[in-house]
């Protein structure tokens, strides 16, 4: 891997109950984040392939951890996301090299097929800052159960010189869900919006 990782963690997160209302089967989604070096800190660089090589690298890794800390098969995960949080050595164009050209087909692999996008999030920030990744569903984007999102927070990271970068997988959309729409059961998954 050419990606310099300081480290990684990964989190579940499963809704019980919600307004009083018992939720079964829970809704659960997994968060899965990388802090990298950013090679590119200080510096403007024309050619941004390398962090563009990194995101395929990182849509692969942390898209698999999401599904293993889930516990389910690839073709059972419902919606996806991605964010990348920027530290103050570095551009907004770097988290959009990570995130965008390249990330995002490893990232369908481990969920088997993905026909939609991707939705995502880039800021620039530092240790402890919030980061928001936006959920939608993998192959039906007009389904709005699926239209949620998940925060993560790292206390050490993103420093000066490093990227913070999450990959989001769930394996239901929002509990309770009554907004109408596309139901997941209904999405046929061949255009990437219906």
């Amino acid at each position: 891997m050419s990606a310099k990782i300081r480290k990684t963690a990964v989190w579940v997160e499963e809704t019980h109950m919600e307004m009083g209302k018992t939720i079964d089967p829970n809704t659960r989604k997994a968060v899965a984040v990388a802090v990298i070096e950013n090679p590119f800190t200080g510096q403007y660089v024309e050619d941004l392939e390398p962090l563009m090589e990194i995101g395929a690298e990182l849509g692969a890794l942390l898209g698999d951890k999401c599904v293993a800390a889930l516990g389910i098969k690839p073709e059972q995960a419902e919606s996806y996301g991605k964010a990348a949080m920027v530290g103050e050595n570095g551009e907004l164009e770097h988290a959009a090299a990570i995130l965008h050209p390249q990330l995002g087909a490893p990232l369908r692999k481990a969920v088997e097929k993905g026909a939609a996008l991707v939705p995502s999030s880039k800021k620039m920030g530092g240790p402890g800052q919030d980061l928001d990744v936006p959920l939608g569903h993998k192959d039906a984007a007009y389904v709005r159960s699926h239209f949620d999102g998940i925060e993560v927070r790292m206390n050490d990271a993103p420093r000066r010189n490093e990227i913070l970068v999450a990959v989001a997988v769930t394996d239901s959309g929002r509990p309770l869900p009554r907004v109408g729409g596309l139901t997941h059961q209904d999405a046929e998954g061949k255009d990437g919006l219906r």
